[in-house]
């Protein structure tokens, strides 16, 4: 099996996929974050939700799959914004969410959902 960055967001307030979030997948080298490490901050790309919340294909899938740290932006901000103008739903404190993850088997399948109300989010490794 190769590997792929895959995602789905649900709005838990309103019982529904997310739908029309932008989301960008950034490469941020092998070992971002520690004290010796040299950022190689690197956009892979910028996807939009379809209409059951998820990224039509991988983000990032088969060789292209590398080892090290990527992260995840989710625009939430954005979301709650035209979700209050059309439902009066809270308009979230959170603008953009950013989700950090390791990759340490580039074979393997990373499913990175999230969870967003106007009050909070939560993540998971999905399947």
């Amino acid at each position: 099996m190769s590997g792929r960055i895959t995602t789905h967001v649900l709005d838990l307030a309103g019982g529904r996929p997310v739908v029309g979030i932008t989301i960008e997948l950034w490469y941020l080298g092998e070992e971002a974050g520690t004290p010796d490490s040299e950022p190689l901050t690197r956009l892979i790309g910028a996807y939009q939700t379809n209409s059951d919340g998820r990224v039509e294909q991988p983000m990032l899938e088969g060789e292209d799959v590398q080892l090290g740290v990527y992260e995840l932006i989710f625009a939430a901000g954005d979301f709650f914004r035209r979700a209050n103008h059309l439902a009066a739903l809270p308009v979230s404190m959170f603008d953009l969410i950013p989700i950090r993850f390791y990759i340490r088997d580039a074979s393997k399948h990373y499913h990175v959902p999230l969870l967003v109300a106007p009050g909070g989010y939560s993540t998971y490794r999905g399947s």
